[in-house]
């Protein structure tokens, strides 16, 4: 019996100059298998840096893709393009958190040269601000938490000018809220206490929420990037709104940050979430496509964030 080899050329995308020749590759070898070659022969490109395709201006192809399933003969010609740096995602989540933690507090203890000089050091007369700071507190060391011990990160990582951009919005973000909520002449809600409270609730049972469906989705099997199973409702309350949206984790990140926005009654909070909402629609929608493609008998009642809606 003849075994059938392949050959992969890895040629530059952008100069078409051949970088490697990789002789007598197994036709079941994976593209996450010859980014293992390529390396060995360019230690500087390691895997998460490289990206395949068939064609220069091509999509990226998969890792998991198989070598002698893609539409090429026995002698393949694979185009490589550097994705500059990359950072893990558990990083990249570490350090998109941490900051508009620390950011914000320097507002709330009024350091040196934020405000003027004779605010400095000196805490506000409502009761409001300081539940502001311990919320947005507690909104991101909960996050911090579960991105050490409960999100389920796959080896994909993030080139780092992405990361420059995404803590410039984090971070930004965290600031510009954080100097309404704690200037000296911030005016406290119009309905007073009470809407402070209603609000209050609203943030915590987001955050319940959001917290019980990355708990569940963390407890479900999957094999790198693709699961046995479409996340289902369980007995915890919380769970329920599997039923009628793909990514209730979003749903519930929103209610948190509408809470958040009438218990401070700030315009830059509401700004937020509502650039917030649009981005996680985009990223829900594509879960939810993901899930149709993957699953025959996915619930047609789910919609991808809101229930019914959207």
């Amino acid at each position: 019996m003849i075994s059938l080899f392949f050959q992969v050329e890895i040629l530059d995308s952008k100069t078409k100059e051949q970088l490697c020749f990789l002789d007598k590759v197994e036709p079941h070898s994976s593209i996450a298998e010859i980014k293992s070659l390529f390396h060995k022969s360019y230690p500087k490109w390691y895997p998460a840096r490289q990206s395949l395709r068939l064609d220069p201006k091509g999509k990226a192809l998969r890792d998991d893709d198989i070598l002698q399933n893609l539409p090429v003969g026995t002698s393949a010609s694979i185009y490589f393009k550097d994705l500059g740096p990359q950072l893990g995602w558990t990083m990249v989540f570490l350090v998109e958190c941490l900051g508009p933690l620390l950011i914000y507090l320097l507002f709330y203890l009024r350091v040196p040269y934020i405000y003027s000089k004779k605010y400095t050091f000196t805490s506000s007369t409502h009761p409001v601000v300081s539940l502001a700071c311990a919320c947005h507190s507690f909104h991101y060391i909960k996050r911090l938490i579960e991105t050490i011990f409960v999100h389920r990160f796959s080896h994909g990582t993030m080139p780092l000018r992405s990361i420059v951009r995404n803590c410039a919005y984090y971070w930004g973000f965290a600031a510009w809220l954080a100097y309404y909520i704690n200037h000296p002449l911030y005016t406290p809600p119009s309905f007073g206490e009470r809407q402070v409270y209603y609000a209050l609730i609203i943030f915590v049972l987001c955050e319940a929420g959001n917290f019980s469906i990355h708990w569940t989705l963390n407890s479900i099997k999957c094999e790198g990037s693709k699961c046995r199973r479409y996340p289902r409702p369980s007995k915890n309350p919380f769970t329920w709104l599997f039923f009628f949206v793909s990514c209730p984790n979003y749903t519930y990140e929103v209610g948190a940050w509408v809470g958040l926005s009438i218990m401070t009654q700030c315009v830059p909070v509401a700004l937020f979430t509502l650039v917030g909402f649009a981005q996680m629609t985009i990223w829900a929608k594509g879960k939810h496509k993901t899930y149709i493609k993957e699953f025959k008998d996915y619930p047609n009642l789910r919609m991808p964030i809101l229930p019914l809606i959207l």
